[in-house]
Parts: structure tokens; sequence; C-alpha cells
């Protein structure tokens, strides 16, 4: 169209110059635009061309729309999967701090446990010493003995203050041995005293995991009974028909009124276990028996 509309300007020109070869040959072209314009414009005119583009400019947009679509689709699954990965990146790491500590917990009371036990052999080691010098000190006494007693018979008698001194200096070293005993078994006793500590920390510690494990253990019971009694919670939505069964007989769990309300109710049938006419009221839940027949267990499913 632009073309077009300078070819004519250009007629118009070469006619109010008076160039009849110049306006011949602009309006040869001009008629071949038009022309060519015209081929161009002949499909916009048939029947049915209209609504061919609109359907085609429709299937364009839709497909615009659905790459689109699976683009976000797509973004958001490789956003989910990251946070999914980031997810089991961070319960690894937990897991692998976990098992670090675990693993320096060990190596701490392992090292403790060992510095203790080498200190107390070493403390044992001592009261050996103090005995051994104890029993070399009554040997001396008793050798000093049998010598005095020796040389009484030949008729030689060492002066008292022989005597007294020697009697002196082996107090003195009794004394010292004595002090040295009485340090070792108090080192001994306090190393013991560390040692049943650290074993009571270790059992207690034990006792904790086991119960710790106990505890899942009955929780896990308690949730497959739930399910069992009202049907699996992720499966079923809040709308679904067991909620009010769910609701009534876990209202207890929510409300101190409705369990004094329930335990006033069961109360009212408290009987011994051995009366003719009852029976006790049962710890737990009462689960359901397995289908005897299969109509019951067509309706069960």
């Amino acid at each position: 169209v632009a073309r077009v509309t300078a070819l004519c300007r250009a007629l118009r020109r070469s006619e109010d110059e008076g160039d009849e070869p110049g306006w011949a040959r602009a309006r040869e072209e001009a008629e071949a635009a038009l022309r060519e314009l015209r081929e161009i414009v002949r499909p916009l005119r048939e029947p049915g061309y209209g609504e061919a583009l609109r359907r085609k400019a429709e299937r364009a947009r839709k497909r615009r729309l659905r790459l689109q679509r699976r683009k976000h689709e797509a973004r958001a699954a490789k956003e989910e999967e990251a946070a999914r990965a980031a997810e089991r990146e961070a319960k690894i790491d937990q897991w692998r701090a976990k098992c670090i500590q675990e693993v320096e917990e060990k190596n701490r009371e392992r090292e403790l446990k060992a510095a203790a036990d080498s200190v107390l052999s070493e403390v044992r080691k001592k009261q050996a010493d103090t005995k051994r010098m104890m029993d070399v000190l009554r040997g001396l006494e008793k050798l000093r003995k049998l010598r005095k007693e020796a040389a009484a018979r030949k008729g030689v008698c060492p002066p008292p203050s022989a005597d007294e001194a020697f009697e002196n200096q082996v107090e003195s070293l009794k004394t010292l041995l004595k002090t040295r005993t009485d340090l070792y078994e108090a080192e001994e006793r306090a190393l013991r005293v560390m040692l049943e500590g650290e074993q009571e920390e270790e059992r207690k510690r034990e006792m904790e995991k086991k119960q710790k494990k106990e505890r899942e253990k009955l929780l896990q019971q308690k949730l497959e009974m739930d399910s069992k009694l009202f049907g699996d919670p992720a499966e079923f939505p809040l709308a679904h028909l067991l909620q009010p069964f769910r609701d009534y007989y876990l209202q207890a769990e929510h409300s101190v009124a409705a369990l004094i309300q329930i335990r006033h109710e069961w109360d009212q049938y408290l009987v011994p276990a051995d009366h003719p006419e009852g029976s006790c009221i049962p710890p737990g839940w009462v689960l359901p028996s397995l289908p005897t027949n299969d109509t019951w267990a067509t309706a069960v499913r």
C-alpha cells in the first residue's frame, strides 16, 4: 500500500511537470503494484477465510498458552524437585551431624575411660609399691630382731640409743607410707566414683534411647489402630463420611467436659473381673474382627 501511494504521488508530479515518459513509466509501475496488491487481498474476500484465519489465530493462542503452561509446570516441577533435594540434603546433613556427634561422644567417653583406667592403674601401681615398701620395713624389723637375738647369744648388746634411733626411723617411714596409702585410696575412690558416674550416665542414655523407641513404637501402634478404626486420615479428606465418627470418638482428646462425660458413662458399668453379669472395661480400643464371609468382606472393602 505504501508503494502504491508513493507511485500515485509520482504520477501526479509527472503530470504536473508534463513529463509524459515518466508519467507512463510510473503508471505501469502503479498498475503492476495494484495487481500485486489485489492478488494479496483476494483471499481475504473469499467466504470462510476470516473464520479460518480466526481458527488459526485461536490455535496459535492455545499453542502459546500450552507452551507457557508447560514451561510454568516445568519450572514448578524443577523448583519442587530442588526443594525436595534441599530437604533431602538437610536430612542427610542432620543425620550426618547426629552420627558425628554420637561418634565424638563415644570417642570422648572412650578417651575419658582410658584416661581414668590409666590413672587408676597408676594409683594401683603406687599402692602396690607402698605395700611392698611396708613389707620391706616389716622384713627389716624381723631381720634386726633376729640379728639382735643372735648378738645377745654371743654376749653383744647394742646400746639403747641404737634401738631408739631404729624404731624412730621405722615409725617415720611407716607414717609416711600410711599417709601415702590413705592418699592413694582416696584417689582410687574418687576415680571409681567418676567411673561409676560415667557408667550411670551411659546407662541413663541407653534407657532414654530405649524409652524413646518404646514411645515411637506405641505411637505407631496407636496410629495403626486409629487407621483401622477410623481410616487413614491421609487418604480421606475432612469432608469424608468417617469424619463425624472420628470427631465423636476422639472428642475427649480436645474437650475436658467431653472427657468427664465419657468417663461418667463408663463408670456406670464398672464391674469386677469375676462379675457374672459383665466384664471389665478393656484397656484400649476393641478392634473389629476379620470378615467371616465374602459378603461381609465386600461391604468392608
